[in-house]
């Protein structure tokens, strides 16, 4: 792949472009995103089976860059009742009485299970910081912070796997449009997402922050381009299921010697 995908190093976010596709056919790519998604729904009861490791699949993203659209077609295959959603909003009373971590960790997945993070603690160092919610010496602190939370999940046995979803500003108005037109979309569209629009240089710049501050060897981000969808399901497929298959999962053996057991008719 000629564009880095893997954040290893120092980036420019200028330099990466949300159309990019690698010259991938879209049926291509869409039959091999079934294939992949099916793979991540075997290897789901595997890790249920053994219930040794969690995954949180965590999606971060400027509004209508497909966030819900990634979940629903990669987790296609999976079983429901094994997944864990946390959608992270405006914090609640109760959560803007603890630290800016705790609803983070409150919402990690039990072992065996699929976690799902749209959005995450990295509205901490995103919209607090473009905003002026904080300052800059309360919110730069977090970079560590935030880092060796992740560290801390790691050596729990906790998978995380960071997706930044990369979407061009013409994509982002086109899709917002279609929100306006498309009556069944009507409901997805919000004022608010003008006025973070409005922001778009200073939510770049944030982003890039990010990636930069918080790409580690335990816990990476991925740059997706996200102006095609279905390269971009593709992607995160893929990263999905191999991350699964590197966990090299094995049915557990029974706990009682079943060769001894017998059940009458």
């Amino acid at each position: 792949m000629k564009q880095p995908f893997k954040v290893e190093g120092k980036i420019r976010l200028k330099d990466f472009d949300p159309a990019f596709c690698n010259g991938m056919d879209k049926e291509d790519a869409k039959s091999q995103t079934i294939k992949w998604g099916q793979r991540i729904g075997e290897l789901q009861h595997l890790l249920y089976a053994n219930a040794r490791h969690a995954l949180v699949v965590l999606f971060q993203g400027m509004d209508a860059s497909g966030k819900d659209g990634a979940v629903r077609r990669v987790l296609e295959f999976v079983n429901p009742a094994g997944v864990q959603t946390a959608n992270f909003k405006i914090p609640s009373a109760e959560e803007i009485a603890h630290d800016y971590l705790w609803r983070v960790h409150h919402a990690v997945p039990r072992y065996g299970y699929i976690g799902v993070f749209n959005r995450s603690h990295y509205e901490d160092v995103l919209i607090v910081r473009v905003l002026n919610l904080q300052p800059p010496e309360v919110w730069k602190e977090r970079f560590d912070q935030i880092n060796a939370f992740e560290k801390f999940l790691a050596d729990n046995r906790i998978l995380l796997l960071k997706f930044f979803l990369h979407i061009g500003k013409s994509e982002q108005a086109d899709r917002f449009k279609e929100r306006l037109d498309d009556p069944s979309k009507n409901w997805k569209f919000s004022m608010d997402d003008l006025k973070m629009r409005a922001h778009w240089d200073a939510f770049q710049k944030a982003y890039e922050d990010v990636l930069n501050h918080c790409s580690t060897g335990h816990a990476p981000w991925h740059i997706v381009p996200s102006d095609r969808k279905w390269f971009r399901d593709y992607l995160v497929a893929k990263v999905v299921a191999k991350a699964l298959e590197d966990l090299d999962m094995h049915w557990p053996k029974p706990k009682e010697d079943l060769s001894k057991i017998k059940i009458d008719d």
